[in-house]
């Protein structure tokens, strides 16, 4: 969901871009394509993104559709495997992947984060969106041991009762705000300020 600029409508994004923006990155590495907005938004900031997916056709319909810029490096890989073979460090690395609406199982291990974090600039941070079914979902406890190599680790939640968004952070993450709008979208600007402004942290555990 974009406006015409390729501006997201989604709040879970602007909830990242806002995350993200507070550590004033430089270079930033996203896992999963999707519509490629969050590339986007970053980009129009000018931070340098590299964008990593193992399907090639969402570059393509990022490009045609959602107005993501030419700027954005795309690699056609698994984030894992990236990670093994690139040595760049980046101010954040998002993991916003799915399959079949699952975060795949390798990208829910200690060991994957643990590569993660070797990537990261000494203030670097982690983040991870999560779509969960409520308070005692299972996948809050995974990632949570999954994240356990990071002294600090906090969750981004909302007031919805189920079925929402949620963004696990780790790294550099004791001075981070809850993120407010901060890039304008041409419609529906109302609406995600109000979305924003009911996101707050809480432990990851």
């Amino acid at each position: 969901m974009a406006d015409r600029f390729g501006v997201s409508l989604a709040p879970y994004i602007h909830a990242l871009f806002g995350l993200i923006c507070q550590k004033h990155p430089r270079r930033v590495l996203i896992i999963g394509c999707g519509g490629g907005s969050l590339a986007t938004m970053l980009a129009r900031e000018g931070v340098k993104v590299s964008l990593v997916d193992v399907e090639p056709c969402a570059f393509a319909i990022a490009r045609r559709y959602f107005h993501m810029p030419p700027s954005v490096e795309c690699h056609i890989a698994d984030g894992a495997k990236f990670l093994r073979r690139n040595l760049g460090r980046y101010d954040a690395i998002v993991l916003d992947a799915f399959a079949n609406g699952r975060i795949p199982r390798h990208f829910l291990t200690t060991r994957f984060f643990r590569l993660a974090k070797t990537r990261l600039r000494r203030d670097g941070i982690m983040l991870a969106n999560m779509v969960i079914g409520g308070d005692d979902d299972p996948l809050l406890a995974a990632m949570a041991e999954a994240m356990a190599i990071w002294r600090y680790r906090r969750l981004l939640d909302s007031k919805s009762l189920s079925n929402r968004n949620v963004i696990a952070s780790a790294g550099s993450v004791r001075h981070l705000k809850a993120p407010r709008l901060r890039m304008t979208p041409a419609i529906q600007a109302r609406k995600l300020s109000e979305k924003l402004a009911g996101f707050f942290f809480r432990p990851l555990r």
